[in-house]
């Protein structure tokens, strides 16, 4: 991500994991006080865990956020990009499958997911005061109204 962010002449300040509503509270005043510009989280338990209070305070701080998976739109968060766990889930079938039937787990290829998701949610950039425009609209996957 700061290779991406460099050579976009962005700057990249990580906040540290949020374990609990405190230190959540924290990361956000940091990020506050150092003026950022938008928030990217990571995919995680904690971040799981955390993540109605992560959506409030993005909104109630104005920060938009892209999140890793859709739950985080469904649930308020501005945007997701991530992969498609049904389909990831699937995957990992096939190979339990495939091991159940005597395949050496050794044998089988390292599979990289192929299907990811995008999904916006423009109540909340409204909320938020953004507009995305029409050419990221057309490629989303889902548009929440």
């Amino acid at each position: 991500m700061r290779e991406a962010a460099s050579a976009l002449g962005l700057k990249v300040l990580e906040v540290g994991l949020a374990s609990d509503y405190e230190k959540l509270l924290n990361a956000f005043q940091v990020a506050v006080r150092e003026r950022v510009n938008g928030l990217v989280t990571t995919s995680g338990s904690i971040v799981n865990t955390q993540r109605k209070s992560i959506i409030v305070l993005a909104a109630n701080h104005r920060l938009p956020a892209i999140y890793p998976n859709k739950i985080f739109v469904e649930d308020g968060g501005l945007m997701s990009y991530g992969t498609d766990r049904r389909e990831r889930y699937m995957r990992a079938a096939v190979y339990i499958y495939k091991i159940l039937r005597g395949a050496k787990p050794a044998d089988l290829p390292v599979e990289r997911p192929i299907k990811f998701e995008f999904y916006v949610n423009l109540r909340a950039a409204k909320q938020i005061g953004i507009t995305i425009p029409p050419n990221v609209l057309v490629r989303a996957d889902k548009v929440i109204r």
